[in-house]
């Protein structure tokens, strides 16, 4: 099996992965991933993460112009602006995942620092993560928005609207995106709680032991 046909492949079986364990619903959510000679996998707009059609999976070149398959997301600004600064960059993935969205739209959520350090696998795969104002779907802002981070950060969340997450391939952003909504969810389910968070020293320790931007 040729990289590319094993690629797409991998991004129908996550995403159907993702969308039965219900990360994602309807026609929401987006993947892209690089192959090694620089094109891009895309799932096509309009699509059910949970009904791709390896065959159909979208593919564009460098500049994000359309080769083959079916048109892409409408979302290609948020996955070019994330490929475009942080240099390693395999894959990204944007969903609507429920937890993630809820903590976008309450009032005390942190915009530069979304999730409260519960636990040190949110640090560990997603640093911190940017709250980013409301954008229509689809709109170029998006990308700006991100390109304004500089690279600095790995995940963002779109508020209103949901995370987006990258990752050096296609394994690593799935894993950080999962961890984001699993932390969201502990937020949630813990506000009001007092919960413990991890102590200033904890997280400086676990920054220099992975070597993290925290």
């Amino acid at each position: 099996m040729s990289e590319e046909a094993k690629l797409r492949e991998e991004i129908c079986a996550i995403a159907k992965s993702m969308f039965d364990r219900g990360l994602t619903c309807g026609a929401s959510g987006n993947i892209s991933a690089r192959l090694s000679d620089g094109t891009l996998l895309m799932t096509p707009t309009g699509s059910s993460m949970g009904f791709l059609d390896p065959a159909r999976i979208s593919h564009l070149d460098e500049t994000m112009t359309h080769l083959s398959g079916d048109p892409p997301t409408k979302e290609i600004p948020l996955h070019a602006a994330f490929y475009e600064t942080r240099t390693g960059t395999g894959a990204v993935v944007h969903l609507h995942s429920t937890h993630s969205v809820a903590l976008s739209v309450l009032p005390d959520t942190d915009p530069d620092d979304v999730l409260p350090r519960l636990t040190p696998y949110s640090l560990m795969r997603l640093g911190r993560v940017k709250l980013l104002p409301f954008f229509l779907p689809g709109d170029a802002a998006m990308g700006d928005a991100v390109r304004g981070l500089a690279g600095k950060r790995a995940a963002v969340l779109l508020a209103n609207h949901g995370p987006v997450v990258a990752g050096k391939d296609l394994w690593a952003a799935v894993y950080a995106m999962e961890e984001l909504e699993e932390t969201a969810k502990l937020a949630l389910l813990t506000r009001g709680a007092n919960p413990r968070l991890l102590q200033d020293a904890e997280v400086q320790a676990l920054a220099a032991k992975f070597d993290l931007d925290v």
